[in-house]
């Protein structure tokens, strides 16, 4: 049966952000995963996993200046030398939350011209990322971003992440599948996920097209595509990341009514 982990960066923002633990816990997540770890410490977040008795699934390497709207910098030329500080400080916070997945944002291209730099670039930051977190255990991932909510960024389709990760042939980078942002650039996701599950180390959901609740009110059949990442023998963590329409616990009906079905078809 899939596992369900929180996005505690977009649920629960009715609550500050060291409480929405506990409220994941109360929901009965048993993992959690956000974006950013970097405005608190490694210890004030590993007591919160720990009170609550969470699991840290995944949180992202720094993403470079947000305040200006930067998206990521491993692709950017120029910025070598700082991405190569934000994931060493990725690594010692994972080494203290225990988490193997550390998401790399790539960024956005300044313009389609300069596409061939930006990719020279990339391969060279996640070739040090992944050789460095090989080292302690730890996946790198990336993930093709729709260009409706994030205009120029540099990966949008699967086939382009796969084709990173087999230029490389580092065993520890694999692509962060978000089905949200596969559905609205590409579609025909079911065929998408069968293709490319080998080298697929994370999973994101959210109702297209308002990333909203994955249930009825959306496009996209997910008590199909749940079934169907058990098939094909998916084990990891599902990230729910989408901005709940409401109150996050009430929105969550519909895992508790996908979780009564699959009880009641395994009875």
């Amino acid at each position: 049966m899939p596992r369900f982990a929180a996005n505690l960066s977009m649920l629960y923002p009715e609550h500050p952000f060291l409480d929405r633990f506990a409220a994941a816990a109360a929901d009965g997540f048993q993992a959690v995963e956000y974006m950013s770890p970097y405005d608190y410490s490694a210890r004030q977040l590993k007591q919160r996993l720990d009170d609550n008795g969470l699991v840290q699934a995944l949180f992202n390497a720094p993403p470079g200046n947000v305040g200006k709207g930067e998206k990521g910098i491993a692709s950017l030329p120029g910025r070598e030398a700082e991405f190569r500080i934000g994931f060493e400080q990725a690594l010692e916070y994972a080494a203290v939350l225990g988490n193997d997945r550390i998401h790399v944002m790539a960024g956005q291209l300044s313009s389609e011209a300069e596409r061939g730099r930006h990719h020279a670039t990339y391969l060279e930051n996640l070739d040090h990322a992944a050789t460095q977190a090989a080292k302690v255990g730890v996946t790198v991932l990336l993930e093709p971003i729709n260009t409706r909510d994030i205009p120029g960024f540099f990966l949008n389709h699967q086939h382009q992440a796969q084709a990173v990760c087999r230029e490389l042939g580092k065993t520890n980078l694999k692509v962060q599948f978000d089905i949200y942002h596969c559905q609205i650039v590409e579609g025909d996701v079911a065929t998408r996920l069968r293709r490319d599950i080998d080298g697929i180390g994370h999973i994101q959901i959210a109702g297209v097209p308002d990333r909203h609740e994955p249930d009825r009110l959306n496009e996209v059949n997910y008590p199909y595509l749940f079934e169907l990442i058990d098939q094909l023998g998916y084990s990891g963590w599902i990230g729910c990341e989408y901005r709940p329409r409401g109150n996050t616990s009430e929105g969550l009906k519909w895992l508790r009514d996908w979780k009564a079905r699959s009880i009641q078809s395994e009875a």
